[in-house]
């Protein structure tokens, strides 16, 4: 998987959890924005990490 398709997923991730943590404290207004700002610090998180492992092997 490319490094920069990890990014949208980990923002699909987050918007998942906002969601749900949204829905069951009965505010998503709150959450929703929350779980994308999560999600991304998690994309980029993971495609920092890929690159750190792809130079570790060169």
């Amino acid at each position: 998987m490319k490094n920069n398709a990890k990014f949208p997923i980990g923002i699909a991730i987050g918007i998942s959890i906002g969601t749900v943590i949204g829905v069951v404290q009965d505010d998503v207004g709150l959450w929703l924005p929350l779980g994308v700002a999560i999600g991304a610090g998690l994309g980029i998180a993971m495609s920092t990490q890929d690159e750190n492992d792809s130079k570790d092997k060169n």
